[in-house]
């Protein structure tokens, strides 16, 4: 049985933090899947994952394109994704269902915290989860690094 993570981003953006849970899980041997609202932010995601170091590297790639279910990390707007992921990691307020979090290694819920919007629907997410059994874990970057502040 997975587990869902919310991570509460407030020291760095979005395309900072999102590398560095990548390159974790991609470590693990997972497949990923990115799961965002709009596919313009996805494009936008997947310039700047693009842009980084050479030996930083993430593999990756936009829904639609002729080698989606050999993608190591596939950026997706839909819940169901054929590179067969043991990782969701959702974005922008993307939904995630109970069922997720039990079939998958590990849903991941990112979600700003200076976005006041961000932090209602992840506290909506992280309410049904509990309420549906699923077994969670609150991580904050407050201080600067990434630290348990709570768990069900």
């Amino acid at each position: 049985m997975g587990a869902a993570y919310f991570y509460h981003l407030t020291q760095r953006p979005l395309e900072a933090a999102l590398p560095l849970l990548l390159t974790r899980a991609l470590s693990m041997g997972w497949r990923v899947a990115v799961r965002g609202c709009e596919t313009e932010r996805l494009d936008w995601l997947d310039q700047k994952l693009w842009l980084g170091r050479e030996e930083e590297f993430l593999p990756h790639g936009m829904e639609g394109g002729p080698h989606d279910a050999a993608q190591p990390v596939l950026l997706t707007t839909q819940a169901t994704v054929p590179n067969d992921p043991q990782c969701v990691m959702a974005i922008d307020g993307a939904a995630v269902t109970p069922q997720e979090v039990v079939a998958l290694e590990r849903v991941c819920v990112l979600f700003d915290g200076n976005d006041n919007n961000a932090m209602a629907a992840a506290r909506t997410q992280w309410k049904e989860l509990i309420e549906a059994g699923c077994q969670a874990q609150y991580w904050s970057e407050e201080s600067g690094r990434w630290e348990k502040k709570a768990e069900r």
